[in-house]
């Protein structure tokens, strides 16, 4: 895990990019999404997904877009067991977060975030696998109902949120290799497009350059 304030960008022409095999979503409306996830939650409990924030040029964040209008980051659910967030139960019924900790739950966190990076951009050969430098995480979202809306906190009266999403800064190295699945597209999104930009990108999304301003990015040419 790299966790430094300073951030090394490189030019896009840095990068090398292909295709691979359509990645499809696994729900065809807004609401088939929430009903799945109102069933995975009464199996597994709450969700916790990851995605990473990727970087180039003077800022630019690679999203991929699906259709023509949606964009999201890369990332996904974790799989059971990779969730870092740890809860216990008060007397009162209310789950209650620990504290962070340098756990290997962390760990696994960490680990799901390059399995889900690696599904969605990485080749299918395990030699052309990227160098995933996963580094400090940046923002934390909660979903308090099986509904659209997060919040940048938990709200106090939600007891059993039903989403935690946390935001990580990835560090590329220099030289990539990125697979993109055949049904998707991989956007060069400048910040100052992000910036304020909720009716286009969402409440996630348009708010990542306030949450990147404390970092340093160390332009480095071709």
């Amino acid at each position: 895990m790299v966790t430094s304030s300073v951030v090394n960008t490189y030019p896009l022409s840095s990068y090398s990019f292909g295709t691979k095999e359509p990645k499809m979503e696994k729900d065809t409306s807004v609401a088939d999404r929430l009903a799945r996830m109102k069933l995975n939650y009464m199996k597994e409990g709450m969700r916790t997904s990851v995605e990473a924030i990727l970087l180039h040029n003077h800022p630019h964040i690679l999203l991929l877009q699906i259709g023509n209008t949606f964009c999201k980051l890369p990332g996904g659910r974790l799989k059971p067991g990779e969730n870092g967030i740890r809860f216990h139960l008060t007397i009162n019924d209310h789950y209650t977060p620990f504290p962070p900790s340098d756990t290997p739950f962390c760990l696994a966190e960490i680990e799901g975030l390059k399995r889900k990076l690696s599904s969605k951009l990485a080749a299918n050969s395990p030699n052309m696998q990227p160098n995933w430098q996963i580094g400090e995480c940046v923002a934390v979202w909660w979903r308090p109902n099986f509904e659209t809306i997060m919040y940048p906190y938990c709200p106090p009266h939600i007891s059993k949120p039903k989403e935690c999403k946390k935001l990580y800064v990835v560090h590329l190295s220099e030289r990539e290799y990125f697979a993109v699945p055949k049904n998707l597209k991989l956007l060069a999104v400048p910040l100052f497009e992000l910036y304020d930009n909720v009716q286009r990108y969402g409440p996630v999304i348009s708010t990542i350059p306030q949450q990147l301003s404390r970092f340093q990015f160390n332009m480095i040419p071709a």
